[in-house]
């Protein structure tokens, strides 16, 4: 898989979060705001607030890129759904492991990829158009798959399907998937062979380390 996609695999899953807000009551009520509606209008209404947000705040992030990693992994942490995504992501390795080995891999790869990409989002073009195209059933009651296209001036349009599901009152993602590259696929072949031969606590220990780094793949 080519670098840059992996780089819009990030950016599409941070344009579906909501941005930091400056007070908790602030950030309850955009929380109640966010899960109203269908995920289709979720995913145009927030990729619109993001992309405002990151051309508001270019020069800030540009200058401290401290403040862009703190944007970015917020964002990442809010609407998508990182523990499931982590399990999805750990397939077989993932049966019968803690619920606490999982969510310390999938922390440990969440980081190591906002750590790694999430300065991408900088070169990210804030003036693209989000389209929905349909919205349809997962099979077996999993959830729905959003389909949109960003929509690029002198460029073809790029196709990004996100797969959701509900967790309590709220929409979240657990797979984001550009030309049809899966977020999910990618990362699992990319650790099956590291989690064929170290526990789920080893690998997510030296990811976080980084003495294993999420990377592109061809």
């Amino acid at each position: 898989m080519k670098r840059n996609v992996l780089s819009l695999l990030i950016a599409a899953t941070v344009l579906v979060a909501t941005p930091m807000l400056a007070s908790a009551q602030a950030a309850r009520k955009t929380s109640a705001a966010i899960t109203q509606g269908t995920p289709s209008q979720l995913v145009q209404a927030n990729s619109a607030r993001v992309l405002a947000t990151l051309e508001r705040r270019r020069a800030e992030f540009t200058k401290n890129r401290g403040a862009l990693r703190q944007f970015v992994t917020a964002e990442f942490s809010q609407m998508f759904d990182r523990d499931y995504a982590g399990r999805l992501v750990l397939g077989r390795h993932g049966r019968g492991a803690s619920d606490a080995d999982v969510k310390l891999f999938a922390d440990a790869l969440a980081d190591n990829l906002m750590q790694r990409y999430g300065s991408s989002l900088l070169d990210f073009n804030t003036e693209l158009r989000v389209r929905m195209k349909s919205e349809t059933a997962l099979p077996g009651g999993r959830g729905v798959r959003v389909s949109s296209e960003f929509l690029r001036s002198g460029g073809e349009p790029i196709p990004v399907d996100y797969l959701m599901r509900k967790v309590g009152s709220q929409w979240k993602v657990f797979d984001v998937m550009v030309e049809g590259v899966s977020f999910v696929q990618t990362f699992r072949s990319q650790f099956d062979t590291a989690l064929s031969r170290q526990s789920i606590r080893k690998v997510a220990t030296d990811l976080k380390a980084g003495k294993l780094q999420a990377d592109a793949i061809n």
